[in-house]
């Protein structure tokens, strides 16, 4: 049941939000763990034993690490568990294919049904496991509690992957005030209106790009990248407005996951920026235990290497995917031995710096939308020398309605922070009221595109 969809919209988030608001002490923590399951089970009930598994073995962890003498023993069966969790439900037919593939075996496919959300749930299991094991004053004091972070609705499909500290504070916080549950609904408005409005349009774009083959050109294939860039973005950090939005409704705070990735002027600072939560995580549990940058700038290299090697493969059981973090690590580990901040310190180095890391995410994402390696390397192939015009990229290119090239310039207009350009310029109060007015008039229009069409999921439900 995606956030934008006439059945959450309408039935099921008024009805959670007044349970939530009627229930008292502790009985909001067990509503909110009632309809987060109810909302997981919706989407795939199949996966529902694995989520609380997940939420049993890391509550169980949790307490027993400050109580037992081998503790890294049960760190590391903590973790091997929730590994092996993620690894049989989402990567074991892919291995299975790539040694058939190699070796020329025969080995049968499991054909088990990843459970929803496993990507997600299972990293922020293992990082409340591992913050305990730093600091057992991290723990959990109920079950309910852990279940609660491990299930909460608005984060389990898609993230973003918050902290147990973080969202632990929402546990004993009051109901949100006038002031909170306005901003909220403002919030949850902004990200559906990014969805519907600017990601479903590119989407257009991008299905018709990736459909054409051999038909395409220069033209329609840069165009279709473009698109891309822009589709993921609004529909990725649309879907984390409305799950921020969601989670102060419910009086939780949850981490921001972008901050206008595409002003970035190195692959390490777009990094700074995207997937902020997923960015973090891999720093803080996996990037600093390797050694981060203390042990010279070769070992840098390679430990960015290696994360960025992982990041794909987290994002998807395919070759795509480890070639998009491959692609990431490469040019990461080669802005780590280079003088990245001298080269940047003048505005013509900062300039090509933008350039370069634009065309370099952009090259990135091709692969990363792309179907299979053969598909990615048909568009890079016409992106660089698809130079020869071809009749069905101009049939396509002259199918563009005027809707979809404002969607796309609006999109190009809101990668960038005009937003906040904007409340610095201007400020008062009025600016903060016109900005509810204009969050009704969005929705009015997300309703009336929705009523339109039908959207398509948001893209990291996959993962």
């Amino acid at each position: 049941m995606a956030f934008h969809s006439a059945p959450f919209l309408f039935f099921f988030f008024p009805a959670a939000w007044l349970l939530s608001l009627t229930a008292a002490g502790r009985g909001k923590q067990y509503v909110l763990i009632a309809v987060s399951l109810a909302f997981y089970a919706c989407g795939q009930w199949q996966g529902l034993l694995c989520l609380l598994l997940s939420a049993a073995v890391s509550c169980a962890s949790g307490f027993f690490l400050p109580r037992v003498r081998a503790r890294k023993t049960l760190l590391a069966g903590a973790l091997a568990f929730h590994l092996l969790l993620l690894g049989a439900f989402k990567y074991l037919d892919f291995f299975t294919g790539s040694l058939n593939h190699l070796f020329g075996t025969e080995l049968p496919a499991a054909g088990l049904l990843a459970p929803l959300g496993v990507s997600f749930f299972t990293f922020k299991s293992m990082a409340y496991i591992i913050d305990v094991y730093r600091d057992e004053n991290a723990r959990a004091r109920r079950f309910s509690h852990v279940l609660l972070y491990i299930s909460f609705f608005p984060q389990v499909t898609s993230g973003p992957i918050s902290r147990f500290g973080q969202f632990a504070k929402g546990l004993e916080s009051p109901r949100p005030g006038a002031e909170q549950t306005a901003k909220g609904l403002r919030r949850f408005i902004v990200g559906f209106a990014k969805k519907a409005l600017i990601s479903e349009m590119a989407a257009t774009v991008t299905n018709t790009a990736f459909s054409l083959g051999d038909g395409l050109d220069f033209r329609m294939a840069w165009l279709g990248a473009a698109a891309y860039t822009l589709q993921i973005y609004f529909d990725f950090s649309g879907y984390s407005d409305m799950a921020i939005g969601l989670g102060t409704l419910f009086g939780f705070e949850t981490p921001e996951n972008f901050n206008y990735p595409y002003v970035s002027a190195s692959i390490t600072e777009f990094w700074r920026r995207w997937h902020l939560s997923l960015s973090f995580w891999f720093r803080d549990y996996l990037y600093i235990p390797l050694g981060g940058g203390r042990r010279g700038t070769a070992r840098k290299c390679w430990n960015k290497a290696v994360v960025f090697l992982l990041c794909g493969l987290w994002h998807g059981a395919s070759w795509t995917f480890v070639l998009w973090g491959a692609w990431h690590g490469l040019l990461s580990a080669v802005e780590s031995a280079l003088p990245m901040k001298r080269l940047q310190e003048k505005p013509l180095g900062r300039w090509l710096g933008h350039v370069y890391t634009l065309l370099a995410v952009c090259v990135g994402f091709v692969v990363f939308r792309a179907a299979s390696v053969s598909e990615a390397m048909t568009v890079l192939r016409a992106m660089f020398t698809g130079f020869t015009l071809s009749p069905a990229s101009t049939l396509a290119l002259e199918r563009i309605s005027p809707a979809v090239w404002c969607a796309l310039g609006a999109g190009v207009a809101g990668s960038l922070p005009v937003g906040p350009w904007l409340k610095k310029q201007l400020g008062g109060g009025w600016l903060e009221f016109s900005s509810y007015a204009g969050a009704a008039a969005l929705f009015v229009l997300c309703l009336l595109a929705a009523a339109g069409s039908s959207f398509q999921p948001f893209i990291y439900a996959q993962f």
